[in-house]
């Protein structure tokens, strides 16, 4: 028996909770991964609601995996169609949950102790769902989830809990609502990110050739933009013919304009299949903005899309790609196309052992998107 964490936002645990409480669903694109592990019936699903960074449950996994459209946890296009059935063994209200930092839990799981309470280096444990958790940790939770069912303790939300929870919506369309992120202070942020700028401007360098050098490992030839070249192949040596010259692409002047500035460019054919924007500014609008003008010029150009940064940068990349000026694109929402990848996680994908054997889709993996995040 296997522990899984399991992610909801604080919508998706209410609309669990309103539900028949059977069913527990993840991206399509983590079917690999499922597979791959053999996640079923037996193995248990450890449930953290993100941005309240709280654990309220554990579920018993009573099915192998299956695949199902019906709307369970968004009213429309829902996008947790892998489904498993599942029984929960405890499932705790909101206000009940219990907190990350909580006392005893901070110092006994084994990514927490040790840290400082206002240290975020334990986030990349809830970067994707379903994936495998320590069974120490998870058993220590379990416990204390247990014990919380029984006591019904409360936990009550701070101030900057409540912001977190009052995400705005707007309506784009007849059926459709998307969650937005307006800012309140953007110059206090800036200024917040600063003591990490020379940091980012060196790290980002490296990161933008391992991601080449992934690109390459994974049968890609990759593309650069002319201006970084000389800095990222201090780094990164290509064999001959993957570093790209032109562009095979058949686009107009402006689209092409666009493409030949984003950071990394995998290539298979004569398709790109996967873009990334690198960040090391302290705005991380101009990569956005760039992802976003992509998909205005193409809108039928199916691409996957990612916003690298440091993990200090997490929530910031996920409020701005969830401005409302982002909610509608050509009928796309560009949260629901773009994804978050952390740096520390494009180094541990450069250290996978079995990389020649697999394909893109690892990156899937790795991916962090706004539903996970709200």
């Amino acid at each position: 028996m296997n522990y899984y964490i399991d992610l909801f936002s604080p919508e998706t645990a209410l609309a669990f909770e309103n539900s028949s409480q059977d069913i527990s669903g993840f991206r399509i694109s983590r079917k690999s991964y499922v597979r791959n592990k053999k996640i079923g019936p037996g193995d248990k699903f450890i449930c953290y609601v993100t941005r309240l960074q709280r654990f309220i449950g554990v579920l018993q996994i009573l099915s192998e995996p299956f695949e199902e459209k019906k709307p369970i946890f968004v009213k429309e296009n829902d996008p947790f169609v892998l489904r498993f059935k599942v029984k929960p063994i405890v499932w705790l209200s909101l206000e009940k949950s219990l907190p990350i930092h909580n006392d005893f839990l901070w110092i006994n799981l084994s990514f927490t102790k040790g840290l400082d309470k206002d240290s975020n280096k334990w986030t990349y444990m809830v970067f994707s769902s379903p994936r495998l958790w320590p069974k120490d940790d998870c058993i220590i939770i379990e416990q204390a989830l247990l014990e919380q069912s029984m006591k019904q303790v409360n936990y009550p939300f701070s101030e900057d809990d409540y912001k977190k929870l009052r995400t705005p919506r707007i309506r784009v369309s007849d059926k459709r609502e998307v969650l937005v992120f307006i800012p309140e202070d953007e110059e206090e942020e800036e200024i917040k990110q600063q003591y990490i700028l020379e940091k980012e401007k060196r790290n980002s360098i490296v990161v933008q050739a391992k991601l080449a050098e992934i690109g390459e490992t994974l049968d890609c030839k990759i593309w650069l933009p002319l201006t970084d070249r000389v800095k990222v192949l201090e780094h990164w040596k290509p064999k001959e013919g993957t570093l790209l010259e032109e562009l095979p692409l058949v686009f107009d002047e402006k689209t092409l304009k666009t493409i030949r500035n984003i950071d990394v460019l995998w290539i298979r054919r004569r398709s790109v299949i996967r873009a990334f924007e690198v960040e090391d500014t302290t705005s991380i609008y101009s990569g956005i903005l760039r992802m976003a003008d992509l998909l205005a010029l193409q809108p039928m150009l199916n691409i996957k899309i990612h916003i690298v940064a440091p993990t200090e940068r997490r929530n910031n990349v996920f409020n701005q790609i969830s401005r409302p000026v982002f909610a509608d694109i050509a009928g796309r929402q560009l949260s629901e196309v773009c994804s978050y990848i952390s740096y520390d996680s494009v180094f541990e994908l450069s250290n996978e052992k079995k990389l020649k054997h697999m394909n893109d889709t690892i990156i899937d993996d790795y991916s962090e998107y706004i539903e996970d995040y709200q």
